[in-house]
């Protein structure tokens, strides 16, 4: 079977080449650039030596695909409309969708794929019932959150190699084989920003509007640079320490009042950060709506995050409204909630709005 996988130039996906390799599949490495930029943050080029080490000590032919295009029209168009509009986007979920299962996996036909295989560390199960994504053996390294919304026509004929392995055994395959990606450092951030500053980065293509920051009873403690770059919970890069009556802990966000141009804080007592729950838009089911309105299930809501006991209640086709047993800190728009059933990932929505 041609499987034609998609290689960043890192050790998972090389170790995913080598293992399909392994297995006898006729394998094919499919390198993409989705960001162009001459900046020394942008590793593209170093990346693409490493897929091309990697390729040729497995004996296995690459290909290097541009989609800079439509990364930049299908995830980074919306990236900059959220921050705009004060919410806190994923684009590395939006990109899985729109990127790596859609013209990835269409280019990977034209070369004739059988199937597409990733890096990622999750499972798949291919039934009658539909597409079931399966969570990581390795659940500190679990991407199902990240895989939330790719579609049942999207995992038709996927295959995700390292799901059964702990990451400590991908770099020990990985040694072991030679491969010169095994001791080089997982990617960290925003796919596309690399490691740099964001709110400079976020200013070359977003104007800031500076506005007054405020306690919860009206005393302006300072100026924020732009609400676009802060988000709930956030304590650092505030700038307004040593405030007199602040003795209660360190200065958190606890909402940005979009109309009014006004940043929250408080400092002590957290309980203005913790919800019971949200409203998720966009719900994306794996594989299918469940036949019931409302049913337990666990949750998460931000990526590092361990699943939360929640009651969910279908608000319409793709509406929900997710309340957690135990009540949540930072609950944040434009981030997704993400539900789960034992070991399955069931699908996942964005968060629109936070239900105190």
């Amino acid at each position: 079977m041609k499987v034609v996988v998609g290689m960043s130039g890192g050790v998972d996906s090389s170790v995913a080449a080598f293992l399909l390799k392994q297995q006898g599949h006729d394998v094919v490495g499919l390198f993409m650039v989705n960001w162009e930029e001459e900046s020394d943050a942008c590793t593209a080029e170093a990346d693409y030596e490493d897929v091309k080490r990697v390729c040729n000590r497995l004996g296995v032919p690459y290909y290097t695909v541009n989609f800079a295009k439509e990364y930049r029209e299908r995830v980074f168009a919306h990236f900059l409309a959220e921050y705009e509009a004060g919410r806190t986007p994923n684009p590395d979920v939006l990109c899985n969708r729109e990127i790596k299962f859609g013209p990835f996996r269409e280019y990977a036909a034209k070369l004739g794929a059988d199937c597409i295989a990733t890096g990622h560390y999750c499972g798949i199960e291919h039934t009658e019932e539909g597409h079931l994504l399966l969570k990581a053996a390795d659940a500190g390294k679990d991407q199902t959150y990240f895989l939330n919304q790719v579609t049942q026509p999207q995992l038709a004929n996927v295959l995700f190699p390292l799901g059964g392995l702990q990451k400590s055994e991908v770099r020990a395959i990985a040694a072991r084989e030679g491969l010169s990606t095994a001791q080089k450092k997982d990617s960290t951030g925003v796919c596309f920003i690399g490691e740099r500053n964001f709110r400079k980065f976020l200013q070359e293509y977003l104007p800031a509007r500076p506005g007054r920051i405020l306690s919860t009873d009206g005393r302006e403690l300072g100026r924020h640079i732009g609400l676009m770059y802060y988000t709930l919970g956030q304590r650092r890069g505030l700038d307004i320490g040593g405030q007199k009556g602040d003795e209660g802990g360190r200065w958190f966000v606890i909402e940005k009042d979009l109309k009014n141009n006004i940043l929250y804080v408080a400092h002590g007592d957290e309980s203005a950060l913790y919800a019971r729950g949200c409203t998720v838009s966009g719900m994306n089911w794996i594989p299918a709506p469940p036949k019931e309105e409302r049913f337990a299930c666990t949750a998460k809501f931000r990526y590092r995050q361990s699943e939360q006991a929640v009651t969910v209640t279908r608000t319409g086709e793709n509406t929900l409204e997710v309340l957690a047993d135990e009540p949540q800190r930072a609950v944040t728009p434009g981030q997704y909630a993400v539900l789960y059933h034992g070991q399955r990932c069931i699908g996942g929505g964005v968060i629109e709005t936070i239900l105190r």
